[in-house]
């Protein structure tokens, strides 16, 4: 896989992707390219924003530096990939979004900074807008790393075990279901101490589907349940009716 990144502060990027399963996956797995747009400047103070047109608050990043570094990190990978702009206007990046990414040829992102970025480069240079939440950062850097990071541990050979990732939440529609780990004594459920599989399975997917059905019930909207899925969330709904009661009784 080749990922581009474009920064004004690259060694904010640099620092993360030196520790853990991402660093590995970066210096195993990946062909990396960071570039700061700083570098193609056309002044002494290497500027990269200017004031809006039509005045208003802040400064803008302009096109022109942004477009050298984006060809700089397309030269380098020797590789036309899509570029990808973080930005709160962007697409919810989500679990698919990861697995789809994590499936492709690579990609090139764009970190923004200030007010915002000159329209013109979003316009002719960005395929893809991503938002993280529905909230604002300083700077695209750590949603970029988010994006990373959420990516990169599904490249096969990552993550020491190639099971770790089928079980976690989101990757089945639904969240994970608890863990839990020595000592045993006092709070373990019993069944996981049992050492039957097929007893511990089903309590973590029953588990896995009830966490979800109380913390996130919108993410059972888009799954396909089988016949036991059904029965179990039918329990999980008799039992939160009960649960509500009794509540209003005691009330």
């Amino acid at each position: 896989m080749k990922i581009g990144c474009v920064s004004i502060f690259p060694q904010l990027i640099e620092a993360a992707l030196g520790e853990g399963v991402v660093g590995r996956a970066v210096r195993e797995l990946v062909e990396f390219e960071l570039v700061s747009p700083r570098e193609f400047a056309s002044d002494e103070r290497r500027t990269v924003d200017d004031r809006p047109f039509g005045g208003g608050p802040g400064m803008v990043m302009m096109r022109e530096p942004l477009e050298g570094a984006v060809d700089c990190v397309t030269e380098r990978l020797q590789a036309a990939l899509p570029v990808v702009l973080l930005t709160p206007d962007g697409e919810r990046f989500d679990q698919r979004r990861a697995e789809a990414m994590a499936q492709s040829e690579g990609f090139i992102l764009v970190t923004g900074r200030y007010e915002g970025i000159d329209q013109r480069f979003i316009d002719d240079r960005v395929d893809v807008e991503l938002s993280i939440g529905d909230f604002v950062l300083s700077g695209g850097e750590l949603a970029a790393l988010v994006v990373l990071d959420a990516v990169l541990r599904l490249l096969p050979g990552v993550l020491g075990n190639a099971d770790s990732t089928k079980d976690e939440s989101f990757m089945d529609g639904r969240l994970d279901y608890p863990h839990y780990t020595r000592p045993s004594d006092g709070g373990v459920p019993p069944t996981l101490l049992s050492g039957n599989h097929a007893s511990i399975d089903a309590w973590r997917h029953r588990k896995a589907l009830e966490r979800t059905f109380r913390k996130r019930p919108d993410l059972l909207l888009d799954r396909a349940l089988d016949e036991t899925d059904r029965r179990l969330l039918n329990e999980l709904f008799q039992e939160s009716s009960r649960e509500r009661e009794e509540g209003r009784q005691k009330g």
